[in-house]
This record gives structure tokens, sequence and C-alpha cells, in this order.
């Protein structure tokens, strides 16, 4: 799905520029470039930031298991 119309940027691109390592809005914005023009966007931006950010961090805890 389409989030910023002004610079074309996808829900995906910005699952991935979190994959990628980017940790918060800003720094999305420093990649892709997102909310940078009519700033519109920017809510949904940074709910799919958080959302992915929170995702990464669930799978990743799964990861970890004790030895015994």
């Amino acid at each position: 799905m389409y989030v910023c119309l002004c610079k074309g940027i996808t829900d995906t691109q910005i699952r991935a520029a979190v994959q990628d390592g980017a940790s918060s809005l800003r720094e999305v914005n420093r990649t892709l470039g997102v909310a940078s023009q009519c700033g519109k966007c920017g809510l949904m931006a940074r709910d799919i930031v958080r959302a992915s950010l929170e995702q990464s961090v669930e799978s990743d805890q799964q990861l970890f298991y004790a030895v015994t």
C-alpha cells in the first residue's frame, strides 16, 4: 500500500528500511524521504515503523531460549 504519495513510498519499503537498521521515523525519512514534503503520511509511517520494530523485537525474543 502506498503510504507517501508525494514520494511514492510503500509500507513494504518502510518495513524494509526498519529491517535494514532504521529505528525511528527520522531515520526512515533520511533513507527514503518519507514525510518530507506535505507530511500527511507522517502518522501512518510512524505507526508502521513502530509496528515493525515491535515485530522484530518479538521475533528476536523467540530466538532465545534457555539451555538446560
